[in-house]
């Protein structure tokens, strides 16, 4: 008797950043081509100046999380998210959180870098801790630079010209 075993998801971290939009479509192409499942995964903390049982505010972080979670679905998938695909909204720190989810992923997929940090870096402080720590493979999405479409892309001038 042959028993199928579901494969582990893809788990991509989701931050609401164009970074993470589009390393959730990315991921969405990879978890197709291996028939894999698909979770995107938003976490939330609350800020440190904030008193979570203060009765005089109404905002929550985990309603922004999930608002953002739900805006990266409809951006990434036009509205139209792919079968087997599951979101979560998780309490924790980012990196915490989905170094944990890899547990059981079968690859986890995170934007180079977020909302946070500095511009000139490569890579942010989350997808620097799950590249080093994650129990599962991790693609670093870096998005893709934008050209106007008369310039070259420079990458490509170096590479040798074909008489």
């Amino acid at each position: 008797m042959t028993d199928i075993v579901e494969p582990f998801p893809i788990v991509v971290g989701v931050d609401g950043s164009a970074a993470s939009v589009e390393a959730l479509s990315y991921a969405a192409r990879i978890a197709a081509a291996l028939e894999a499942p698909l979770t995107a995964v938003t976490t939330w903390t609350y800020p440190v100046m904030l008193d979570p049982f203060d009765p005089g505010t109404d905002w929550s972080p985990e309603n922004d999380a999930q608002r953002c979670l739900l805006d990266a679905v409809r951006a990434a998938f036009q509205g139209s998210p792919p079968e087997r695909f599951t979101q979560s909204v998780i309490p924790g720190r980012a990196a915490e959180v989905l170094i944990e989810q890899s547990d059981r992923a079968s690859m986890l997929v995170v934007g180079s870098r977020g909302h946070g940090g500095f511009a000139g870096l490569l890579l942010g402080s989350v997808s620097t801790a799950c590249a080093a720590h994650a129990r599962c493979p991790v693609l670093v999405f870096h998005t893709p630079m934008r050209y106007p479409a008369t310039s070259e892309d420079p990458r490509l001038s170096a590479a040798p010209r074909r008489s």
